[in-house]
């Protein structure tokens, strides 16, 4: 898949419209964001990007006169951006996520090998690094998961480690598909289930656990079906949102019969955690 990047420069003491404008972007279907020291970088699939769209005054903040372009990213460039850029990590002192040219750690109870490709999820993002915090203080042991929108598969495949009962991992998107097997592979987690498709897969499936970081809209959108494929007592790990996006969520959950059970934050992203009641 070939990939739009729009740089959106700020003025000087406008950096904190980027935020905004983020959030804005995301729901026009802009998938990730980085920022930069006089704006920021913006990343959608380019078959979704039509740049008509900026023109809209509402998607600009009251003051923000930002200067914008856009270009298009192959897969192979995109691709050797991810590769050059991704260094190892660790969550929580115990979820150490390298790539396989990076040295294997010493002494870490969760190693995983991951390379990206141009799939979301390394945990150098904030909304997975929070995702997999949850996932260590959760109670895995023999429950059903399923990862929705499963990127790289990190999250399955961390929930694998964590001894899952069950693993399915969901993706839209061809190339993240692959990339979950390729990465299962290397991780020797096989018995995962990767299906390439939406949450129109979830149909007559039920889950201890789901897990969905993807962005806002689809949450929204999707919600209801993740509820109807949890029991009373299952557990809902949302993110790919903003705190400003929060309240939206928690309100959208709660109509559904979803419990908030708390939610953490890192650089006004979040993931929220629900409970079926």
């Amino acid at each position: 898949m070939e990939y739009t990047e729009l740089k959106c420069s700020l003025a000087q003491g406008q950096a904190a419209f980027a935020e905004l404008i983020m959030a804005r972007l995301g729901e026009l279907g802009f998938e990730s964001f980085s920022e930069t020291e006089d704006g920021l970088l913006a990343y959608i699939p380019t078959s979704q990007f039509d740049p008509a769209i900026l023109n809209n005054e509402e998607l600009w903040p009251d003051g923000a006169d930002p200067e914008y372009t856009w270009i298009a990213i192959p897969e192979q460039n995109w691709n050797e951006v991810w590769e050059s850029n991704f260094e190892p990590v660790t969550i929580a002192g115990s979820c150490h996520i390298r790539a396989p040219f990076h040295p294997k750690p010493d002494q870490i109870e969760f190693e995983l090998i991951i390379e990206p490709k141009m799939s979301f999820g390394t945990a150098h993002h904030e909304t997975t690094a929070l995702m997999i915090e949850y996932l260590l203080s959760e109670p895995l042991e023999g429950k059903r998961v399923l990862d929705m929108g499963c990127g790289t598969g990190v999250l399955a495949i961390l929930a694998c480690m964590r001894h899952a009962g069950e693993v399915y991992a969901i993706d839209n998107d061809a190339w993240a598909y692959e990339n979950t097997l390729e990465n299962i592979q290397r991780n020797n987690c096989q018995s995962i289930s990767v299906y390439h498709g939406d949450a129109a897969l979830l149909t007559g499936r039920m889950f201890d656990l789901v897990i969905a970081n993807i962005n806002r809209n689809i949450l929204l959108n999707d919600m209801e079906i993740y509820r109807k494929s949890m029991p009373a007592g299952g557990v809902l790990l949302l993110s790919g949102f903003y705190e400003s996006d929060l309240e939206a969520i928690t309100g959208a959950a709660h109509k559904l019969g979803l419990q908030a059970a708390g939610f953490l934050t890192r650089n006004s992203w979040v993931a929220a955690k629900f409970i079926c009641v």
